[in-house]
């Protein structure tokens, strides 16, 4: 068994080692060194806190040398300046967890919208080697979790090391023979804390590893519960999850003997220095080197350096987990790419398309999804795309706003190539209908108008044009209803609809279609083919779609078979030409309701 989780695909995923602490904290300072004022208060109360240490077995000294004998102490001196130095720590603790509160969370917040404003922007292969549930789970828990550890710990750190400082120099004051002998354990510990927190670190990140593969388990599962229990797969997919949460507990395991074995390696040592103090000091005292009142402070002073020491070993496993859990984060905007794009940009483009010689291969053996294509479509044209199932029509149509991007070849859009066009402004120029839709867990007008501001008015118009206005207005807060997880209260119908008014919205002088029309029933497919027709005039429109009534209407048809164009006309020219198209006609591929299609082209 390894330290290192199986990722979904079942490979192994190495934990990388770990950079130089010094070089780990660089990294995240930009998120969590302001505000400045917050660091001062909580770093002058942590300093109060620690100065305050020592202050404890001083009052002892005097207590028991001189509070005894009548006269030589007052009586109220002592219980005073315990109520102050108490009343000053814990005002001190009290201002330095507020001031860490306001740093951590706004470094949270800085580095959250930093790393969402990434996925935003990422390029798209992004979201094919990493699972949705791993993101989403470095971008919302990991980072919190590690923030407030990491800065709590840091600051803790801070606070036992000048009490242990603090405390040191006291003991020196005190007796400088017997603290040799304590900064023994100085080097000890360090090194116990170096070994450890080292194995730590490369256990922790193998264990998001493997808690990011249970999750994307998990994920598969949800979404795809109708096919596992459609074709028995539950007990296949249970001994999935038992393995990889097995592998999760092996690591967990590791992580807590690693973690746990540093609190007895330094009570260990702690206890030998002070056996070897106790010694020393019993020798002195036979001498009458020293007072009741000074060992008794010194013995004090020594047992309380046994706290912040304790804790001091155990501060490399919270700030070895908060520092692996924000360097997922880091590592993430850091080694992702933003979309590549150009500078032109125009408001609205006229819409001619030129494939020149595109190819495209998702891998090196495969056959090419497209191939060799050459395709000018000019402004306003409607072409239709057909072909079998994985002949590259998707892929083709995915080119337009690079969903996918070309092996070989190019694509121009009003004679610049696409890589020219500024991104966001390229895309401004499609609206998409898919069948597969997906909506957000927003209102309905929000969804209409995704991306630009929501006009009540025309979100009902377009509505109403995707007939969808009845079904509007019989919800509870009409346009104003949350559709929910995916719009899931929707029917497939309904959202195929809610997408086609999100077009009608959009207004984009390119239009694609693909299978936009697939989850319709007759009835709402005249309606929203009649909407569709509207909302191509006058634009460049792309149609895929395995229904007669969809792409007899067309300028232009092409026939694609395994990412080649065999053959293009309108449906007249391809039927009398008697060719692959006029086979898949007649092979009942696509749908012969002529009464329907020809009443809807009347409208072209």
């Amino acid at each position: 068994m390894t330290d290192n989780p199986a990722t979904p695909d079942g490979n192994a995923a190495a934990a990388p080692p770990p950079l130089p602490m010094g070089n780990r904290l660089r990294r995240i300072r930009p998120y969590f060194s302001q505000p400045a004022s917050a660091w001062i208060l909580a770093i002058g109360a942590t300093l109060v806190g620690a100065a305050t240490e020592p202050l404890i077995p001083a009052l002892l000294q005097p207590l028991l040398d001189k509070g005894f004998r009548k006269g030589d102490l007052a009586i109220w001196m002592v219980p005073v300046a315990l109520l102050l130095l108490f009343g000053v720590r814990g005002f001190a603790g009290f201002v330095a967890e507020i001031a860490l509160a306001k740093v951590t969370n706004l470094g949270l917040l800085k580095l959250r919208k930093a790393m969402f404003n990434k996925l935003l922007t990422a390029r798209l292969d992004l979201f094919s080697t990493q699972s949705a549930s791993a993101l989403s789970n470095t971008v919302v828990y990991e980072v919190q979790n590690g923030s407030s550890m990491l800065v709590n710990s840091v600051m803790g750190l801070a606070r036992d090391c000048l009490a242990v400082a603090a405390l040191c120099g006291y003991l020196l004051y005190l007796n400088w023979r017997l603290t040799l002998i304590i900064t023994l354990l100085i080097p000890a510990i360090a090194w116990v804390m170096r070994v450890l927190s080292s194995r730590l670190y490369r256990l922790t990140r193998a264990s998001q590893g493997a808690t990011d593969s249970l999750a994307y388990v998990v994920e598969e599962n949800v979404l795809a519960h109708r096919d596992i229990r459609l074709h028995a797969a539950q007990e296949a997919q249970a001994d999935r999850f038992a393995k990889l949460s097995d592998t999760l507990r092996r690591l967990s395991m590791k992580s807590v003997v690693a973690s746990a074995a540093m609190t007895p390696a330094t009570q260990l040592l702690t206890a030998s220095a002070l056996s070897a103090v106790i010694s020393v000091a019993l020798l002195q005292s036979a001498t009458d080197d020293t007072s009741v009142g000074s060992f008794v402070a010194f013995v004090t002073a020594m047992l309380m350096l046994v706290a912040p020491i304790k804790r001091l070993s155990e501060a490399a496993n919270p700030i070895t987990r908060g520092l692996a859990a924000l360097e997922r984060g880091l590592d993430l905007m850091e080694k992702t790419h933003d979309e590549p794009g150009g500078t032109f940009a125009k408001a609205r483009a006229n819409g001619r398309i030129s494939f020149i010689n595109t190819r495209v291969a998702y891998s090196d053996d495969g056959a090419p999804a497209v191939d060799a294509l050459n395709l000018d479509i000019t402004p306003g044209e409607t072409v239709a795309l057909v072909g079998a199932s994985g002949a590259g029509k998707t892929t083709l149509v995915n080119l337009l706003p690079r969903f996918v991007e070309p092996t070989s070849g190019t694509i121009e859009l009003d004679g610049h190539e696409l890589r020219e066009w500024e991104i966001a402004s390229l895309r401004s120029q499609f609206a998409l209908v898919s069948q597969h839709v997906v909506m957000l867990n927003d209102t309905v007008a929000a969804n209409v108008a995704l991306g630009l501001d929501v006009d009540h008015d025309k979100v009902m118009a377009c509505l109403k044009a995707a007939n969808l206005e009845r079904f509007v207005t019989e919800l509870p807060q009409g346009m104003n209803t949350l559709v929910g997880h995916n719009a899931t209260q929707l029917s497939g119908g309904q959202r195929q609809r809610l997408a086609i008014a999100r077009a009608l919205y959009k207004d984009a002088p390119i239009l694609i279609l693909d299978e936009a029309t697939s989850a319709l029933d007759t009835e709402s497919e005249r309606a929203v083919q009649e909407a569709l027709l509207r909302l191509m005039r006058n634009r460049t429109t792309l149609v895929i779609a395995h229904r007669l009534s969809t792409v007899q209407h067309a300028s232009r048809i092409v026939v694609m078979d395994a990412g080649r164009i065999v053959e293009t006309g309108t449906h007249m020219e391809l039927i009398e030409r008697d060719g692959p198209y006029s086979r898949l006609y007649k092979l009942g591929l696509y749908d012969a309701d002529l009464s329907q299609s020809a009443s809807v082209a009347q409208l072209s």
